[in-house]
């Protein structure tokens, strides 16, 4: 349509004398002025215009400037549509997640789509429900429909994204690192935060902990694992397997009871506001009896009954910061080093002295 509509407008110059002729057409509306009639107007080809419409560098600052005057003088601007094809590219980057329903990755949410679409780009999100599998099958099938990926926290094995990672290039890592993948990552030091929660309990007396451990695929829930049993000063760690979810929380606090810890460790927020419900549903007071503590200050985690310590991490400014990696791989440019960041230790109620047995 757009071609008929072009030579269209061809025919009628040529037979007006190179102009509209009032008398049959009367004033065109706004914005519907044709590729064909800005390069009449400035003098040349329609690639020409393309090519300046599209940012191209190829064309010299003085004829851009002309095109540009033409285009402004006929009020003409170039369909989004055609200019994603003439760019090659789909206005759209996607971002693939193990779980919507867990708010740590809302916020990644969030803040990378502020930051694409004050750059007028679309987001698309996919998540694959902790699967590794389904999450490859995800992640290929996201990159191939955008211009960009953002894996975040993702469950497949580090040989496997390496075997792919240049089929999902460009793209940008969060919550992970993977050594040799070639993509830019932004990840959480996890051990870190673990000693800060684990020198907060023993500093409360506690030692005999349970630690509510993530998914299997989880790297994150393999480093906190790691710095739970590399702990020194006389700890008991029982680790019970859960899951991410409150429902997995609620579930261990049987447990958790049966263990006689003093004091859990939750995979996450999630999880020790779980647990938090599931003790108290058993009569056990906390942190009287057991002291909770969690991982991520996700918004809710300062309102459970007690407050939860936990550790906050920064996950709008992760989601920022991915898009701007994203976007100058997208254009050529280097990704930027990797970085870790430092998660903050908050102590709030759910932690207490250990109780005397």
């Amino acid at each position: 349509m757009r071609a008929s509509t072009e030579n269209g407008d061809q025919e009628r110059d040529r037979d007006g004398g190179g102009g509209p002729r009032a008398g049959r057409r009367g004033p065109r509306p706004a914005g519907a002025a044709t590729i064909s009639r800005v390069a009449e107007a400035a003098g040349v080809s329609r690639a020409t215009v393309s090519r300046v419409m599209n940012g191209s560098p190829t064309v010299s600052p003085e004829l851009a400037a002309r095109v540009r005057a033409a285009a402004e003088a006929l009020d003409y601007a170039p369909s989004p549509a055609a200019r994603r094809l003439a760019l090659g590219r789909t206005g759209t980057i996607a971002l693939v997640v193990p779980d919507l329903g867990n708010p740590l990755f809302q916020g990644v949410l969030r803040g990378l789509s502020q930051a694409a679409g004050k750059a007028g780009r679309q987001l698309l999100v996919a998540e694959s429900d902790e699967d590794p599998e389904e999450e490859v099958i995800l992640a290929l099938e996201a990159r191939r429909n955008s211009d960009g990926l953002v894996l975040a926290s993702p469950r497949a094995p580090a040989e496997r994204l390496c075997s792919i990672g240049e089929r999902l290039a460009p793209f940008v890592l969060v919550y992970r690192e993977v050594p040799g993948l070639g993509a830019p990552s932004l990840s959480i030091d996890n051990a870190a935060g673990v000693r800060d929660l684990v020198a907060h309990l023993t500093g409360l007396g506690h030692r005999r902990l349970a630690y509510l451990a993530g998914p299997p695929g989880s790297a994150g829930n393999a480093e906190r694992l790691a710095a739970l049993r590399a702990a020194t000063g006389g700890l008991e760690v029982t680790v019970l397997p859960c899951g991410s979810m409150f429902d997995d929380g609620h579930a261990a606090a049987p447990a958790v009871v049966e263990r006689g810890a003093s004091a859990v460790v939750g995979f996450n927020d999630m999880v020790a506001s779980g647990v938090l419900t599931g003790l108290r549903e058993l009569g056990v007071g906390v942190p009287d009896d057991v002291s909770v503590t969690g991982f991520d200050d996700i918004p809710f985690a300062r309102y459970t009954t007690p407050p939860l310590t936990t550790v906050s991490i920064p996950k709008s400014e992760l989601g920022r910061q991915a898009w701007e990696r994203l976007w100058a791989l997208m254009n050529g440019e280097g990704g930027g080093y990797n970085v870790r960041y430092q998660p903050r230790l908050l102590v709030r109620g759910s932690t207490g002295p250990a109780p005397s047995r």
